[in-house]
């Protein structure tokens, strides 16, 4: 935590106030939370960003075999408004790169953005949605989702954590109590069960939760869009972008393969500038994470690949798609 960010202490405090209020009164009903019929799935978080919501959005994408499935996101950075259903020919400016991203790899989902959960979640049951997921609403109580499934990263644990601005919560850790299911995500592929215990045990899982543990699985190719490639194939004359929120798995990842590269990171989201996109056309090449891709495609005309990454349980996958199946099927009785 730098000097500065604990020199505002004082205004996270205040925001803590704040957020608690908000929280009580939406417990107690004093502000409306709209509930719903039909399945809604929500995948937050308590930080903000870096906790791997838009693989696991894949992963549920992947693995639910419904039909009629849709995802719900802001769109952030976008400079569209209002509801927009996704047609995948769009530009990551209109939609925001990750519900591009999810209309690229997924074009039979019905994949729409909208600032208002509950307009996006009417307009979608419009277009015949049976299933919602809703992308990174976990803080939006407005919306009443039947299952929560909140995320938090190995080595950065909420219960760690500290409020905005002095530390990158949203919401106090207290928070955590509105969820069915706790994962938490970038784990090493060999954590110990000792480990996993003590986990637990920090963030204090309640009875009626269930805490899994997931990591990154990377890959064997890298992609421009169109065909695949081996890594070994750029050499080591490449730039790395990335402008993610924790950029710093895929940079490790990169380097655990022995290859040597220039990195240029960016603010999450970033909307790259023309003179941004000027220099990075002077590159021989360059490599970056799959979201950056939907940003950067449609601008740089020196070869761009990309490293494809999906979530991966460590263990008990099967309970946990149990437990959500289970959830998704009492609707349909």
């Amino acid at each position: 935590m730098n000097l500065l960010r604990k020199f505002l202490f004082p205004f996270a405090f205040l925001y803590g106030i704040i957020v608690w209020f908000r929280n009580k009164f939406f417990d107690a009903g004093i502000l409306k939370s709209t509930s719903y019929d039909f399945p809604v799935v929500c995948v937050g978080n308590l930080s903000a960003g870096g906790t791997g919501k838009s693989p696991m959005i894949e992963y549920l994408l992947r693995k639910l075999s419904y039909e009629n499935i849709a995802v719900l996101s802001r769109g952030y950075k976008r400079s569209t408004e209002g509801f927009l259903l996704l047609k995948g020919t769009e530009e990551a400016i209109e939609t925001g790169d990750e519900p591009l991203q999810f209309k690229t790899k997924f074009p039979k989902a019905m994949i729409a953005v909208d600032a208002d959960r509950r307009n996006g979640i009417a307009e979608l049951r419009k277009q015949n949605a049976e299933i919602v997921l809703l992308d990174d609403a976990f803080q939006h109580r407005k919306v009443k989702a039947g299952f929560n499934i909140l995320l938090t990263a190995y080595g950065d644990l909420y219960s760690n954590d500290f409020l905005l601005p002095t530390g990158n919560l949203r919401e106090t850790y207290s928070g955590a109590d509105r969820a069915q299911v706790i994962i938490v995500t970038k784990c090493p592929a060999n954590i110990t069960l000792k480990e996993r215990e003590h986990i637990r045990f920090k963030l204090q899982i309640k009875q009626y939760q269930d805490l899994y543990f997931s990591t990154i699985k990377y890959a064997d190719v890298i992609s421009n869009g169109k065909e695949e490639f081996s890594l070994t194939q750029l050499g080591n004359n490449y730039t790395v972008v990335t402008g993610i929120a924790k950029p710093e798995p895929f940079i490790q990842y990169l380097k655990a393969e022995n290859v040597d590269f220039e990195h240029q990171n960016f603010p999450d989201h970033h909307n790259f500038t023309a003179a941004e996109i000027d220099v990075l056309n002077t590159k021989p090449c360059i490599l970056t994470t799959e979201k950056d891709f939907m940003r950067l495609k449609d601008k740089i005309s020196v070869p761009l690949y990309y490293l494809p990454i999906e979530t991966a349980f460590v263990e008990n996958e099967a309970h946990f798609l149990d437990r959500l199946n289970s959830f998704i099927t009492e609707f349909k009785k």
